[in-house]
């Protein structure tokens, strides 16, 4: 008799990389070590389930509790092999998983878990310690609103002020950068307060002080700034207009325009060798005197006036534009054309010409005189009356450019003030520019926790515990991202290689800065297949590529991660 011949295939993808790196985190012991879960809890234990639901967000880019079992119930002999425990579709109902975010919500087991992880990390991949990032974001979603709780309508940085939101505060580590603080906040919440707390969740983290703190203009707060002074950090941070004289640039930039003062040029290299002139400036002290915790402070300030080589260009172009159309709009304001209403008389000239003048925001820029003129108008004759001469008057406009004006306005375009308390000897003024162009680092953060391949917005979740735990997973996800692409980055920086086949139809370019994404894409199409004839059975995983062994090699995982899962299942579904 014929026995039937069943064949079931499973797509592996980078299931099996993901798992590998969370276990070299210990991310599964850590989890179960700082969350108690409940003694009813069943089967597959939490850490565990919290890794494997992290490599489903991972994999396929979708953070909906709903959809994991099912995802599960089709990778079961790839997540039980790949973990080396019996794993069950069941372990992942959305009930479990919620069960899990109510966990993750508790501030107290959040902050040791998190500070346990930090410390892990930094000892295994042996990641410098020194200069810390902080910034927030919101994330929106379809909500409703209740006046005590997390979801709540404010700034929108989506630009979408019409959906409640929540706000979620990030400090993390360059160069990674690597996510070491996640506070998890109501989304009409200031920014400006934020800091302090992030700060000090930084500083029982890392158990460490003398760091450097970077951020925008809402760190610079003075009570921020002496919390980092008392406690002997650092911080570096660009001052908005509120925490200048109220005529700053005068006062800045008169050393500047009388030529007093020499600028130092700050350069750059590009990814193509070539050296470019990004900015120049000069630095100047400022004595600041502060209380924090009842200790008076005082402390000198250096104030670092900087020009934006780029941005004043920027500023120039868009000005000399603003110039054109006023010109061109102030020179149509007396234009005769069929059905146009002209001004009545020249108050009325005056008046649209002042309000041309601030809507462009040329005061000073331009010389606009208005001349009369005395002009004979000939009437036709209509209905009996006779046809006659008129003596009106007609009003001129001229417009003409200021170029002292305009020369003094340009030269004032592009400055910026920043603060930093590191003395000149360990962050020049040059460094310190450089350091700060790197802002966008923690941006790449905000830009995985919010769209692909974590897509925290919108998000669905109706309870603030919920939606507060899924943020905290999330940043979970974020460290491995980051952690993936800093461990190849390094490799190929120490052997002065770059890497060749990741981009599709560019075989042979190469780059040694590749994204996670990118190198767990190259995953996509591995497979598991199992093929049953009575009581034979037989398991076939894709052979990898030379690049997908390449990357494992880099990271430091042996092929044997995807050559096992042709073995014999533990614990067959």
């Amino acid at each position: 008799m014929t026995e039937t011949l069943t064949l079931t295939t499973e797509r592996v993808d980078d299931i099996p990389l993901l798992l590998a790196q969370m276990k070299q985190m210990d991310l599964p012991n850590l989890l179960d070590s700082y969350f108690p879960i409940h003694g009813n809890w069943q089967g597959l234990d939490a850490g565990w389930t919290a890794t494997i639901w992290l490599a489903h967000i991972l994999s396929q880019a979708d953070h909906r509790l709903s959809y994991v079992q099912p995802w599960a119930a089709q990778h079961l002999r790839t997540l039980q092999q790949a973990s080396g425990q019996a794993v069950r579709a069941l372990d992942f109902s959305d009930d479990r998983l919620a069960a899990l975010l109510r966990y993750f919500s508790v501030d107290e087991y959040w902050a040791a878990c998190e500070a346990a992880l930090n410390r892990r990390l930094l000892r295994v991949y042996d990641l410098p310690a020194s200069q810390v990032r902080l910034d927030s974001t919101t994330a929106s979603g379809y909500w409703g609103v209740d006046a005590d709780g997390l979801f709540q309508r404010g700034h929108s940085k989506d630009k979408r002020p019409d959906l409640p939101q929540l706000k979620v505060m990030l400090a993390s580590l360059d160069p990674l950068p690597l996510p070491l603080v996640t506070h998890v906040l109501p989304g009409h919440a200031a920014d400006d307060p934020l800091y302090g707390p992030a700060i000090q969740a930084v500083r029982s983290s890392l158990g460490r002080g003398g760091l450097l703190y970077v951020g925008d203009s809402k760190m610079a707060a003075l009570a921020t700034r002496a919390l980092l002074q008392a406690g002997g950090d650092c911080y570096l941070l660009p001052l908005p207009e509120k925490q200048l004289p109220l005529d700053w640039p005068s006062v800045y930039l008169a050393p500047v325009l009388t030529g007093t003062t020499p600028l130092r040029t700050v350069q750059r290299q590009r990814a193509d060798g070539a050296v470019v002139d990004i900015a120049v400036g000069y630095e100047c002290s400022v004595p600041l005197r502060a209380t924090h915790a009842d200790q008076a402070l005082e402390w000198p300030e250096r104030r670092l006036v900087v020009r934006s080589l780029g941005a004043a260009k920027s500023a120039e172009q868009t000005l000399r534009a603003r110039l054109a159309a006023a010109e061109q709009a102030l020179l149509a304001l007396n234009a005769r054309r069929r059905g146009k209403q002209r001004p009545a008389d020249r108050a009325a000239l005056e008046q649209a010409t002042a309000a041309l003048v601030a809507q462009y925001r040329v005061a000073g820029l331009l010389r606009v005189q208005c001349s009369e003129h005395e002009q004979q108008r000939r009437v036709r004759s209509y209905k009996g009356r006779p046809e006659r001469v008129e003596q009106i008057w007609d009003f001129q406009l001229s417009v003409e450019r200021d170029e002292g004006a305009l020369q003094q306005a340009i030269a004032r375009l592009g400055w910026r003030v920043y603060a930093t308390n590191r003395a000149s000897g360990e962050l020049s003024l040059e460094q310190a520019v450089l350091c700060y162009r790197e802002e966008y680092l923690i941006e790449q953060s905000f830009g995985r926790l919010k769209g692909a391949p974590l897509s925290l917005s919108p998000l669905y979740l109706q309870r603030d515990d919920h939606a507060t735990g899924l943020v905290r997973l999330l940043s979970i996800a974020v460290r491995v991202l980051a952690l993936v692409e800093f461990v190849v980055r390094r490799r190929l920086g120490e052997e002065g290689a770059g890497l060749a086949g990741l981009y599709a139809g560019q075989p042979q370019a190469t780059t040694s800065r590749p994204t996670t994404e990118r190198l767990l894409a190259n995953f996509r199409g591995v497979t598991l297949t199992v093929i049953q004839q009575g009581s034979h059975v037989l398991h076939h995983v894709t052979p990898l590529s030379d690049l997908q062994g390449r990357i494992l090699e880099l990271l430091g995982f042996p092929a044997d991660i995807y050559d096992r899962l042709a073995r014999i299942s533990m614990n067959p579904p």
